[in-house]
């Protein structure tokens, strides 16, 4: 029997192609997408390439631009936006670009978070501080002194 005639080998692919689903259904999810959306009002940051302020979502509704925001999602019309770039001086006379996302992308964006950290997290070893929730480059450096303290002077960078 052929692949393309065999459903177990049917049914393994096609699972492969879903095996994903279960978590883009709870990104999806009107409360997590609300919770990213909390989180994003907290920086209060500046408006994306679009213009739309927060201001302006919570004068339309916030609740309505989170069910548009789902049913984007949900529907796989979601796109995201280019980002605004801005240039900000930094001494020296140079300039640092920023790229602003747009609050829907931003709230996208923290809802994935949501979803996808603490399950990276659990995988993570004690010892890796890089970009991790709830850590800082002093507790690394502090983490190294214990070591060489200890005698561990063996460094490993990958």
């Amino acid at each position: 029997m052929e692949r393309d005639q065999d459903p177990e080998a049917h049914r393994q692919s096609h699972q492969k192609d879903w095996r994903f689903w279960g978590l883009y259904v709870h990104v999806t999810k009107l409360e997590t997408l609300r919770t990213a959306y909390e989180v994003a009002k907290k920086h209060n940051g500046a408006p994306g390439l679009d213009g739309v302020t927060f201001a302006a979502i919570e004068a339309a509704g916030v609740e309505l631009f989170l069910a548009e925001l789902r049913d984007a999602l949900v529907a796989r019309t979601y796109r995201p936006l280019r980002n605004r770039h801005v240039e900000i001086p930094k001494d020296g006379g140079k300039g640092r670009v920023l790229a602003i996302p747009a609050i829907r992308d931003r709230v996208v964006q923290g809802a994935l978070k949501l979803i996808l950290e603490p399950i990276f997290e659990a995988d993570f070893c004690d010892g890796s501080y890089g970009y991790r929730p709830k850590r800082s480059a002093h507790e690394a450096v502090n983490r190294v002194a214990q070591a060489i303290v200890q005698n561990k002077t063996r460094v490993i960078d990958v």
